[in-house]
C-alpha cells in the first residue's frame, strides 16, 4: 500500500511540474501568445455588428489577418483615447491600432512618433467639422465663439483647438462629439472624415453635415507601438504581403475606404 501511494505522489508531482513550466497566454487549446490590440469604436474600422454582436471593421479585419500570420492570437481591448499612451508603456495593450494619426502632435506639442513606434502609413484621413443642417457655419470665423466637441486626446481635439476662440468640449468617443451637436450642447464636432462618411446624413445623424473647405491637412493612420517593440518590423512585412497579394485592397472594397486605402508600402521601407 505504501509503494502505490508513493508512486501516486511521484506522478502528482509530475503533473506538477509539467503544469508549472508551461506558460499560457492564451486560454485557447493551441496555446498561442496573445498580442493585446487597444481600440475604440470607430465606424469603420473597429464597431460592432449589430447582427452578430462581433467586433468588426477594416482595422479590426487587418489586425486578425496580420497577428494571425504571424502566429498569434489577437485580443481586442476597448481604451478610452485619452489613456492611450498609459495602456501602452503600462503594457495592458500592445499595439494601438484604431485609426491613429501618426503624422502629428499632440496638445503638448510632442510629436506622436517621438511617444510610439508607428507602422506604415495605411489609410489617408483628414479632421471634418460637422454641424446641423440649418447651422451658418462656413468659414473660420463662423466658429468664433462657438463650442466644438471633440474627442479627448484625438487628433480632432488637436485640430479644434486651432480655431480662434472656440470652446473646446472634450468627448469620449468620437460619435459623442456628434451626439452633442444633434442635442445642441455643441454648435460642431470634429471628427475624422472616415468616420463621418459612416455617420453623417443617416440615421440618428441625419440632420447633420460636413461643412465643405474647413477640413485638415491630409493625415494617415499607423499602427502604434511601444517604443523599440520588434513588433513594428514584423507588422511591416505583414503589411507588405497583403498588399501585394491584394488582400488589403479586397478589405478596403469590402469597408468602402478603398480611396483612402495605401496599398504599395515601397515609398516608406
Amino acid at each position: 500500500m505504501k509503494k502505490i501511494i508513493a508512486l501516486l505522489m511521484v506522478v502528482a508531482m509530475l503533473f506538477c511540474f509539467a503544469g508549472c513550466g508551461t506558460k499560457d497566454t492564451n486560454s485557447g487549446a493551441d496555446n498561442k501568445e496573445a498580442i493585446v490590440v487597444g481600440y475604440t469604436i470607430v465606424d469603420p474600422l473597429n464597431y460592432v455588428d449589430e447582427a452578430t454582436g462581433e467586433l468588426v471593421g477594416f482595422d479590426t479585419e487587418l489586425a486578425e489577418k496580420v497577428f494571425g500570420n504571424l502566429g498569434y492570437e489577437v485580443i481586442f481591448k476597448k481604451i478610452e483615447w485619452s489613456a492611450k499612451y498609459t495602456e501602452l508603456d503600462s503594457k495592458s495593450i500592445d499595439c494601438i491600432w484604431n485609426g491613429f494619426t501618426a503624422n502629428t502632435a499632440d496638445d503638448d506639442g510632442v510629436l506622436r512618433s517621438e511617444k510610439v513606434d508607428f507602422s506604415y502609413n495605411y489609410m489617408e484621413n483628414r479632421q471634418v467639422i460637422v454641424v446641423k443642417n440649418d447651422a451658418e457655419i462656413s468659414t473660420a470665423a463662423d466658429l468664433s465663439g462657438k463650442t466644438g466637441a471633440a474627442e479627448s486626446g484625438s487628433a480632432g481635439d488637436t485640430y479644434t483647438k486651432t480655431f480662434e476662440g472656440v470652446n473646446f468640449k472634450g468627448v469620449i468617443v468620437q460619435t459623442d462629439a456628434l451626439l452633442e451637436v444633434n442635442a445642441g450642447s455643441a454648435d460642431f464636432a470634429v471628427v475624422d472624415a472616415q468616420l463621418a462618411k459612416a455617420y453623417v446624413g443617416k440615421g440618428d445623424y441625419a440632420d447633420l453635415k460636413i461643412v465643405d473647405g474647413l477640413s485638415s491637412d491630409v493625415e494617415y493612420y499607423a499602427i502604434g507601438f511601444r517604443k523599440g517593440s520588434e513588433l513594428t518590423a514584423k507588422v511591416n512585412e505583414q503589411l507588405d504581403k497583403l498588399a501585394q497579394e491584394g488582400y488589403i485592397a479586397q478589405l478596403a472594397e469590402k469597408y468602402d475606404v478603398a480611396s483612402t486605402t495605401i496599398t504599395d508600402f515601397s515609398d516608406q521601407k
